[in-house]
């Protein structure tokens, strides 16, 4: 299974995102990008790929254990960047701190679970909205995202997700999301 530890927004922080970005596909060359669906969004904590069946048990196990020990935390989504010249975000501000500590546990969590992880990086928060096959220019979109602001929320779980990858090969067929487990925060030490 093709697995990662998220944070997903709530319904009302999504509709409010959701108008925001439709002004962005409107932008001249949105047509080029791959745009996420709203079932997709979220916040990536940790990726762990390919896992093996007989993992999954000890990695929700130890997800648990990392929610429990992570006490819930205010989040908003906040302006908007880009990692080099294939994919376009939207930040979060609010209490990061937490939520890199909650990234780190999640990393840890599979790390000790026996599931191989990539070299550790410094975990920034984003959610993914657009993705480019080639180089792209995002600054008409990130000039437009400077000024956003969604409303607080509180996240009070961890949740362990399935990325289905398209099979069809239909154009723009997106993956599909399965999230498998949800572990309230702070519900323990």
């Amino acid at each position: 299974m093709r697995l990662f530890a998220a944070v997903l927004p709530p319904e009302d922080v999504i509709a409010e995102l959701a108008p925001v970005v439709d002004e962005l596909g409107k932008l001249p060359g949105a047509d080029g990008l791959r745009w996420t669906g709203r079932p997709g969004w979220h916040f990536t904590l940790a990726f762990y790929g390919e896992v093996d069946d007989a993992l999954v048990p000890e990695l929700s196990a130890r997800l648990e254990r990392a929610a429990r020990r992570t006490d819930p935390f205010g989040l908003e989504l906040r302006a908007g960047g880009h990692f080099g010249r294939r994919a376009l975000w939207i930040g979060a501000t609010g209490d990061v701190r937490t939520m890199r500590l909650l990234a780190e546990r999640s990393e840890a969590a599979a790390r000790k679970a026996g599931v191989p992880m990539e070299e550790h990086r410094r975990y920034r928060p984003h959610l993914t909205v657009a993705r480019s096959r080639g180089p792209a220019d995002f600054a008409p979109y990130t000039a437009l995202l400077d000024d956003f602001a969604g409303r607080p929320w509180t996240v009070s779980e961890l949740c362990l997700v399935r990325s289905n990858l398209p099979r069809s090969g239909v154009p723009g067929e997106r993956p599909r999301y399965e999230t498998l487990a949800r572990w309230a925060l702070g519900s323990g030490t």
